[in-house]
């Protein structure tokens, strides 16, 4: 049996509480980008106004997400199996091969965040690290959600006790609290740029949760589970980074450590980090490629940790913009899986294996283009842009075209009668 679900409903035996849920999500929301982010709100606003953004952002991400932890404890639908319904049994290909490939090269990308820093400090041949790290992440995404629950037991804990330490030590650099408080920034950020850096950095990566929360036993633990977890996790790591960047300069929590003398805690950090996103990521791009070709995710898992890591530097060094272009490709197609489950289809779905899909349901994809494009070229919050088009566009077509089928049916009556 495929414990993992991949093309299939989780069964309520196969359901997790609410202990186990909240610490995968955490370590979901650990996510090693949001300290970076983190870092560039801290150089460009007040503490105040840090602190406002950050709530702010993390509340927008908090209902998008939620929302789509709700539709995926409800069904014990995984994204993939969840976009079946909205662009079709085909259409959903499109969704995993973005979301997947995505996540592949996020997982590359993180195995060099890894291994150059600690190359750096300790002397370790680059390419050893990247290949034992790479083995040892791609061996505990294959184990799926278990392996997942106690890495996230292991690291959550770890990080937010040695990132706090490290806060403490850059708040007594500073001069204290007050002093905290009292920065101000050389180059400011606008209101609109902040927000854009504070939900773009997870807006990508959260269309993912249903993968996690579909484990959820009710639909209340997926959707509080969800919520708390963005605003403690994401609101930590960008926490522990724009303290550290407006102590140092530096960005990383890990690089700021390093600054600070506390090598093997940073080490330790920036492991734990960066494994539990990779883990998810890998987890991820899994189910992905399992709904294209209909293999289990398992094995999909150790292909894709294979690719991840032979190109691995590679990435770091030239793929990043594409990821994140192609990281504003994906909350547009959160937003159609969000329209067509809650206000097209009032909050209920027939079972998976009950239903036969259109093979491309082209309002979707139309609106998912035209989502994609808003958030590249029009002014404003790129990942709010994408969202609100999108979702506009695909009850618009779906509504124009349902009153095109009735219209045509009836004047097919009309004429037979």
């Amino acid at each position: 049996m495929d414990k993992e679900f991949s093309l299939q409903a989780v069964p309520q035996s196969h359901r997790n509480g609410f202990l186990k849920m909240f610490v995968v999500m955490l370590g979901f929301t650990f996510f090693s980008a949001s300290m970076l982010s983190g870092g560039e709100l801290g150089l460009g606003l007040t503490m105040k106004e840090f602190i406002w953004i950050v709530l702010l952002g993390n509340l927008i991400l908090g209902l998008y997400t939620g929302g789509l932890a709700f539709m995926a404890a409800k069904t014990g639908l995984s994204t993939h199996l969840l976009a079946r319904f909205a662009f079709g049994e085909k259409g959903s290909y499109l969704v995993s091969f973005l979301l997947g490939a995505t996540q592949v090269g996020w997982f590359g990308v993180g195995l060099a965040m890894f291994a150059v820093p600690v190359h750096k400090v300790t002397g370790i041949n680059m390419l050893t690290l990247i290949i034992i790290a790479g083995m040892v992440m791609t061996f505990s995404a294959f184990f799926g959600m278990k392996a997942l629950a106690i890495l996230s037991f292991i690291a959550v804990p770890a990080i937010a006790i040695l990132g706090s330490i490290s806060v403490g030590v850059a708040i007594s650099d500073l001069g204290g609290i007050s002093e905290l408080f009292a920065y101000q920034p050389e180059t400011t950020l606008g209101f609109a740029a902040a927000l854009t850096i504070c939900v773009g950095s997870f807006s990508s990566g959260g269309t993912l949760t249903p993968d996690f929360a579909r484990f959820a036993k009710t639909k209340k633990t997926a959707v509080i589970t969800t919520l708390i977890a963005f605003f403690i996790g994401n609101s930590l790591m960008f926490l522990f980074g724009a303290i550290g960047s407006i102590s140092t300069g530096l960005g990383d929590i890990s690089e700021v450590m390093f600054v600070q003398g506390l090598i093997v805690p940073a080490i330790i950090v920036l492991g734990l980090n960066i494994w539990t996103t990779n883990d998810n990521s890998l987890y991820a791009s899994g189910l992905g490629f399992s709904n294209i070709t209909k293999i289990k995710k398992s094995k999909v898992v150790i292909f894709n940790g294979i690719v991840g890591t032979i190109f691995a530097m590679w990435l770091y060094n030239n793929f990043v913009d594409w990821l994140t272009l192609l990281g504003a490709a994906l909350p547009p197609i959160g937003a159609i899986l969000l329209a067509d489950f809650f206000l097209l289809r009032k909050g209920r779905y027939p079972a998976l294996n009950e239903m036969t899909f259109q093979v491309i349901r082209w309002p979707a994809i139309i609106a998912w283009i035209g989502g994609f494009a808003s958030a590249q070229w029009l002014p404003g919050i790129p990942p709010l842009n994408g969202i609100i088009c999108a979702t506009v566009l695909y009850i618009g077509l779906t509504m124009v075209l349902e009153k095109s089928f009735k219209a045509e049916k009836s004047m097919k009556l009309g004429k037979e009668v």
